[in-house]
C-alpha cells in the first residue's frame, strides 16, 4: 500500500524493535518517513530493525524522563505507542511493573505529546483484553467489560481511558486500534511470549507442543503485516480520530489445528501434550468483527493463516542462530510460556 502522507514526516514508534513495531517501522521507511524507534529491548531485538540513515534507534525506557526529552526533542509528527509490558502471565507475576509501564508510561507519553503538539497519537490497545470473557461473538466495539482477569487487561483498558481523557480535554488526536493475537516474522519465543513463536521454537527443537486446555479453544490470529497496514491507515484517516476499532483477521482458529499445522510444517513428530488452563485464561473463543475498521480506514486483512504460519516458520529457520541465542524460558516456564491469549 502507498501512503504518500508519511513522506518526510518524522514518526516515533515506541516498542519499535518488537514484531509489530519492527514491521511497522520497515513499512514507514518504505513510505519515505523518518522514524525514531524507542525500545528498551526487554522483549524486542535491535537486529529486527534495518540499518538506514532515516532510522534513529534509541535504547531506552518510556518511564525515563531523560530519554523522553531526547526523543521528543526530535520533534516527531506522529506517535505509534506500541511499548508495553507484555503479556497476561507477565502481568500476573509482576502487577506493579505492569502498572508502571502500561499505565504511567502511557500517561507520560500522552502528556509529552500534548505539550509538544503531536499531530496524532495511535495507541496500541488489545481486543483480547478490553472485551472480557463473557462478550458475545463476534466482538464489536460497542461492548466492553469491567470484569477482567489479568493486570495486563486492566492496564490496556486504562490506556484507552487515558487516551479518551486527552482526546476530550486536550483535543489530542487519538486513535485506538485494538489488536488480536498478532503473529508473524519478528516475534521471538520466550517465557512470556505468544503461543505461535513458542510452538514454532519447540517444534523446530523436536519437542511436543503443550496445549493448556483441550485444544478446542479458538483465537483470532492476525498476521503482523496486516496489523502494520492497519496502523499505517490509522495514522492518516481523519475518520479514525477519537475512535477505537478491531484489527483482526475476522476468523477463528482452533489451538489444536494451529499445533498440528506447525508440527506439519516443521516436520515435528513429537506431537502434542495437554495441561490445565491457567486461572486468568477465561476465554474459550475469540472472534472479532472488523466491520468498523473496514468502514473507517478501509482495513482488510490479506494474509491467509496457513500462508502466515509458513512465512513465520521460514523466518525462524532463516534467523535460527539469532533466535535460539535470545530465547529465554526461566523458572516456572512450564506453565507461563504457553501464551494462548494475549
Amino acid at each position: 500500500m502507498n501512503y504518500p502522507e508519511y513522506k518526510n514526516k518524522r514518526i516515533l514508534v515506541t516498542g519499535g524493535a518488537g514484531a509489530i513495531g519492527s514491521n511497522l517501522t520497515k513499512a514507514l521507511l518504505v513510505q519515505g518517513a523518518e522514524v525514531i524507534v524507542l525500545d528498551n529491548l526487554s522483549s524486542g531485538q535491535s537486529w529486527n530493525l534495518p540499518s538506514t540513515s532515516n532510522l534513529l534507534f534509541v535504547n531506552g525506557d518510556i518511564l525515563d524522563e531523560v530519554i523522553l526529552k531526547r526523543v521528543f526533542n526530535e520533534k516527531p509528527d506522529v506517535i505509534f505507542h506500541l511499548a508495553a509490558l507484555f503479556a497476561n502471565q507477565n502481568s500476573v507475576d509482576h502487577p506493579e511493573w505492569d502498572l508502571d509501564i502500561n499505565g504511567k508510561g502511557t500517561l507520560k507519553l500522552l502528556e509529552y505529546s500534548t505539550l509538544t503538539g503531536i499531530d496524532r497519537f495511535i495507541y496500541a490497545s488489545s481486543g483480547c483484553s478490553i472485551y472480557g470473557s463473557d462478550s458475545p461473538l463476534p466482538l464489536t466495539e460497542s461492548f466492553m467489560s469491567m470484569h477482567l482477569s489479568s493486570p495486563y487487561q486492566i492496564t490496556k483498558m486504562l490506556g484507552e481511558l487515558y487516551c479518551n481523557y486527552y482526546f476530550n480535554h486536550h483535543q489530542l488526536k487519538i486513535v485506538k486500534p485494538r489488536f488480536f493475537n498478532s503473529y508473524g516474522p519478528g516475534e521471538i519465543p520466550g517465557q512470556y511470549h505468544n503461543v505461535i513463536p513458542n510452538f514454532i521454537y519447540w517444534a523446530l527443537k523436536g519437542l511436543p507442543l503443550p496445549i493448556t486446555g483441550n485444544g478446542d479453544e479458538t483465537r483470532d490470529f492476525t498476521y503482523v503485516t496486516d496489523i502494520a497496514n492497519g496502523l499505517l491507515a490509522s495514522g492518516i484517516h481523519e475518520e479514525a480520530i477519537g475512535e477505537e476499532f478491531n484489527l483482526a483477521s475476522g476468523k477463528e482458529t482452533q489451538i489444536i489445528d494451529l499445533a498440528n499445522l506447525i508440527n506439519e510444517l516443521t516436520g515435528n513428530t513429537a506431537g502434542i501434550t495437554f495441561a490445565k488452563r491457567r486461572n486468568w485464561d477465561t476465554k474459550s473463543r475469540l472472534l472479532a468483527s472488523i466491520d468498523k475498521a473496514n468502514n473507517l480506514i478501509g482495513y482488510q486483512p490479506n494474509t491467509e493463516f496457513t500462508e502466515g504460519i509458513s512465512n513465520t516458520v521460514d523466518w525462524f529457520k532463516q534467523n535460527w542462530d539469532l533466535i535460539d541465542k535470545v530465547a529465554q524460558f526461566g523458572p516456572g516456564a512450564s506453565s507461563a510460556v504457553r501464551e494462548i491469549s494475549n
